[in-house]
């Protein structure tokens, strides 16, 4: 958040001023008017208003600040990149201690992802949706999850019998799921509720 405090013959001009100043609008920005000036009589006595004027973050600026702190507190430094594509959010972190942000399985990136997806919409006037990445983590993660599908299926075949994944979020099944949806001689569902949801691969029929 920056500011600033300007002057001017009345209020309307003072905060003129400071939005060209700031380089903002008056819906981008709080003001605060110091003093609203005098007029006098005939020049005489007159005093300029004044006006501190401070530019409000975007939600974008206020995630990223969040994202900072909380990686400052978990003793990390990042450089965090942004992108913005319609009310899509993309943030990529890269760091020498990037594996304490991503913990075991992606856990503590996804629950940071969460925690910004909430940060950002507190005082967004439309909804915006957050992706976090560290260090291309999640495209790593994909591939991962792509060659366990392709394993585990090769084994219920060939054991003839279903096997049970162990639970994972969503995004995580649906990766799943999207990379047996081809496979001939094979089913995939889910079972369970809530954190133990998890995947079953099945033969549909022994191939021999």
């Amino acid at each position: 958040m920056r500011e600033v405090t300007a002057t001017g013959h009345s209020v309307e001009a003072a905060v003129e001023s400071a939005l060209a100043q700031l380089k903002t609008t008056k819906n981008q920005a709080e003001i605060i008017v110091v003093d609203k000036g005098k007029k006098g009589f005939l020049g005489i006595g007159a005093r300029s208003a004044t006006v501190t004027v401070r530019k409000l973050d975007t939600p974008a600026e206020s995630a990223e600040r969040f994202l900072r702190d909380v990686c400052d507190k978990m003793g990390v430094d990042v450089s965090i990149s942004v992108k913005k594509t319609g009310r899509n959010i993309f943030f990529e972190l890269q760091g020498e201690k990037i594996a304490l942000l991503i913990g075991k399985r992606g856990q503590t990136l996804n629950s940071l992802q969460y925690l910004t997806q909430l940060a950002i919409n507190k005082n967004s006037s439309e909804y915006l949706k957050v992706s976090l990445d560290a260090e291309n983590y999640r495209e790593r993660r994909k591939q991962a999850l792509i060659q366990l599908a392709e394993r585990t299926a090769y084994k219920a075949l060939k054991l003839n019998k279903e096997i049970t994944l162990e639970p994972m979020p969503s995004n995580e099944r649906k990766i799943i799921h999207n990379a047996l949806t081809k496979r001939k001689g094979i089913s995939t569902h889910s079972s369970g509720e809530d954190a133990f949801r998890h995947i079953i691969i099945s033969p549909e029929k022994r191939y021999k």
